[in-house]
This record gives C-alpha cells, sequence and structure tokens, in this order.
C-alpha cells in the first residue's frame, strides 16, 4: 500500500476556491488549516473572515466561523474570546479590512492585550474592488487609483502594521512572513503556530503579517508577484520577528 504524504486537511472544506490564480490567499487558508488539525484545536476553533477577497472564507474553513462588518474582525474576535475564553479566536483580514477602516479595532484590541490571534494578509492594494491604493501601498507604486505611483506628499506614507502594533505592550507577538518559496511557507506556517501557541498560553494579542502576492492587480505573473515581494516589497515590508513574549516565557519556565 502507498503511503500518502499529502492531502488536503481535515479543516478545509472540499471546495473550488474563488482566488485569482497566483493569489496567496489559498496558501496562507491552507497552512492554517495545516496548524490548526496539528495541534488538535480544530473543535474549539471560531474564525472571523473579513469584508475583501476573504470575505467567504467560511466556504472554505471547516471551523466555527463568524462573519464581521467591514474592518471590526479584531472587535468581533475580542468579544467572541471574552464570552467564550476556552476558545481559540483568531480573525483573518487584508490591508483594507486591518489598516485603513479597521485600524482603530486593530490598534486598541492589540493594546488590550486581547487574547486572540490576527492573519493580516499585506498585497498593498485592495484586491477585491479592483486594485486601488491601500494604506500598505508603498512608495512609487502604481494601482487604480495612483496611475503614476503613490506619491509620499499626495498620498502619504505605507503603514507598516508590525512596526506599529509591536510596540504595545499588550501584544505578545508579531511576525512579517511571505509564501514566495517553499522555504517562506514553512517559516510562515511556524509563525502560525507559533501565534496560536501564544493564545493558548494566554499570553496576550498575537499577530502574522505575510507578504502575498496578487498578480491580478499588480498585472504581473504569479512568479513575478512572487520576485516583486521578494525584491521589492520586502525592502519597504522587511521579513521576521518583531516580538516574541513566548521567550520570555520559555525562560522563565527554564530558570524554574
Amino acid at each position: 500500500m502507498p503511503k500518502i504524504i499529502f492531502k488536503r486537511p481535515k479543516s478545509i472544506k472540499e471546495n473550488i476556491f474563488h482566488y485569482c490564480p497566483g493569489c496567496g490567499h489559498s496558501i496562507a487558508h491552507r497552512l492554517i488549516t495545516e496548524v490548526i488539525d496539528e495541534t488538535g484545536i480544530r473543535g474549539i476553533t471560531i474564525g472571523v473572515p473579513p469584508a475583501g477577497c476573504a470575505v467567504l472564507a467560511y466556504n472554505y474553513f471547516d471551523v466555527d466561523m463568524i462573519e464581521a462588518q467591514h474592518g471590526r474582525g479584531p472587535a468581533t474576535a475580542s468579544g467572541i474570546k471574552r464570552v467564550l475564553p476556552d476558545r481559540i479566536v483568531f480573525s483573518y483580514q487584508g490591508d483594507g479590512d486591518l489598516a485603513a477602516i479597521g485600524i482603530a479595532e486593530s490598534f486598541h484590541a492589540a493594546n488590550r492585550g486581547e487574547n486572540i490571534t490576527v492573519f493580516f494578509i499585506n498585497n498593498a492594494v485592495y484586491g477585491m474592488t479592483g486594485g486601488q491604493m491601500a494604506p500598505t501601498t508603498i512608495l512609487e507604486q502604481k494601482t487604480t487609483t495612483t496611475p503614476a505611483g503613490r506619491h509620499k506628499i499626495l498620498d502619504g506614507y505605507p503603514v507598516k502594521v508590525c512596526e506599529l502594533l509591536s510596540n504595545l505592550k499588550g501584544v505578545a507577538y508579531a511576525q512579517r512572513c511571505t509564501v514566495t518559496s517553499p522555504a517562506q511557507v514553512n517559516k510562515t506556517k511556524k509563525a502560525i503556530r507559533k501565534a496560536f501557541q501564544c493564545q493558548k498560553d494566554s499570553l496576550g494579542f498575537s499577530l502574522v503579517e505575510i507578504l502575498s502576492p496578487c498578480p491580478t492587480n499588480w498585472k504581473k505573473s504569479p512568479i513575478d508577484s512572487c520576485r516583486w515581494i521578494d525584491e521589492v516589497m520586502s525592502k519597504e515590508f522587511p521579513l521576521g520577528v518583531f516580538k516574541d513574549d513566548t521567550v520570555k516565557t520559555d525562560k522563565n519556565a527554564e530558570a524554574v
């Protein structure tokens, strides 16, 4: 009998994804559900989908899901977690949802140290509505609303969510990753696992930002989109761990 080494996670429904070819949402969904399965939390997990490209995430995640109003994912997740503190609660958000209309909810949930996990998909544009400039659009990047490129005088600077939120005392863990190669996918999966573990250990707010390709709105091939993230976008949004209170926890445990 052949040995099965790769199969669909139980936490993903058998469905056809609506995402564009080359989009990073499909990879992010897969990684989150793999970690949910591997850590045995499927029965206690509740997800909060956003407005935007991932608005139909409840069609793909085979866990309890509660749709939030645009930008209100962290507020909705906070309410769920406070009422059901034994559940693992995550919100899944894009850059417009989290960093524009939802920036207040994101900031204050992080500042309060709400014991939730946020997965932030950063593709530097408004994906679902046609590729307009987002809070994370980088300088000189062309979008449908910045055809000459984003200009610092007219449009301001891109918002760096990990850098912003990691300064708050309520944040236990913040890491920026990408999904442009198998090696980076593995790193992102480890970050997702650690973020969920932060919540299981009641350490506070955890955030994983994922730089994600958007070939359709960037008007690039999937390969060129990954290359652009590696060569251009990641210079504006450096990859890495911005805060990790689990290290303090591990050291304390060793000392005891």
